[in-house]
């Protein structure tokens, strides 16, 4: 009797191995980026209305995006979810706008290793980012809702904002300079300013995260960067951005490969982020005053 129960429990151990080593699932996130508030790209007298309308939808369609995450006990890659180009829409500003947004490319996430490689594509050059996953320091809260028929969970991080991800881009605030460098600008006319694009908006240097995960789904991974948690990230906000998890499979019946990216110049992320800051420069002092340069913005 004890050798069979003792046969019993290595039969039921190597099931319960083989079934961890084999599961994997697929969750679909939905990326949302509130643009920045500003009128118009530029300060062109040949920019109908009806054209200017049509620039703003094709910035909200450039910020609404479809993810795909497919996951396993310790690793996983996002990517965003290929769609045709709309007739008229020009694929290469929608691959200029993933260099600038902090999109493209294949995310890769290892979190037993706690690194991660990401292939980007900037000013033509292509880049295999690899460094180690950051730790963020989450507070655990007791707030629940539910994503999909699953219990989520609230947890919160404050991180350092990325200087090459411009989707946080805000106006900046004026308020807070000293009385002595408000200095009255010359071009200032009937409450709009007309200056380059770049000087009058920022990056935050902090960004609060807001992340929702559920235990029922026991693995430490999530969209982007993110994992770290007791249970599957089914939506995070991060300052201007938000990505909620619209559907998930598990277990099924064809496997994903998951494996990192291998193409492109291996970098780590600092030398990447000074690479992309040091071409942002050689941009903004190539059309500093040039005609036609100004945005108009709205106070």
């Amino acid at each position: 009797m004890k050798k069979i129960y003792f046969f019993l429990t290595l039969v039921f151990t190597g099931i319960q191995v083989q079934a961890q080593k084999d599961f994997q699932g697929m969750a679909v996130y939905e990326s949302k980026t509130q643009a920045p508030k500003f009128e118009g790209m530029r300060a062109n007298r040949d920019i109908t209305p009806e054209m200017q309308k049509n620039m703003e939808e094709r910035m909200k369609q450039m910020l609404e995006k479809t993810f795909i995450l497919n996951f396993d006990k310790s690793s996983s890659i996002y990517k965003e979810e290929e769609k045709l180009d709309a007739p008229g829409q020009q694929g290469g500003m929608r691959i200029m706008m993933n260099s600038f947004m902090g999109g493209g490319g294949t995310f890769y996430k290892d979190v037993k290793a706690k690194t991660y490689t990401v292939d980007k594509e900037f000013m033509g050059k292509e880049f295999l980012v690899v460094d180690s996953l950051p730790k963020l320091n989450w507070k655990l809260e007791q707030e629940t809702k539910q994503i999909g028929g699953y219990t989520c969970y609230k947890a919160t991080a404050v991180k350092e904002a990325s200087k090459t991800d411009f989707r946080n881009l805000r106006p900046k605030n004026n308020d807070d300079k000293k009385p002595e460098d408000k200095k009255e600008d010359p071009k200032k006319t009937s409450g709009e300013t007309k200056t380059n694009f770049q000087d009058n908006f920022e990056l935050p240097k902090e960004i609060v995260i807001t992340a929702w995960y559920s235990p029922e789904i026991p693995i430490n991974q999530g969209p982007e960067n993110y994992w770290g948690l007791p249970g599957l990230i089914l939506e995070v906000n991060d300052g201007r951005t938000t990505i909620l998890c619209s559907k998930i499979v598990l277990n099924a019946k064809d496997k994903a490969t998951i494996k990192a990216p291998t193409k492109g110049k291996v970098i780590s992320q600092k030398d990447y982020d000074e690479t992309v800051i040091k071409k942002m420069e050689e941009f903004r002092e190539m059309n500093r005053g040039r005609d036609g340069g100004p945005v108009m913005i709205r106070r």
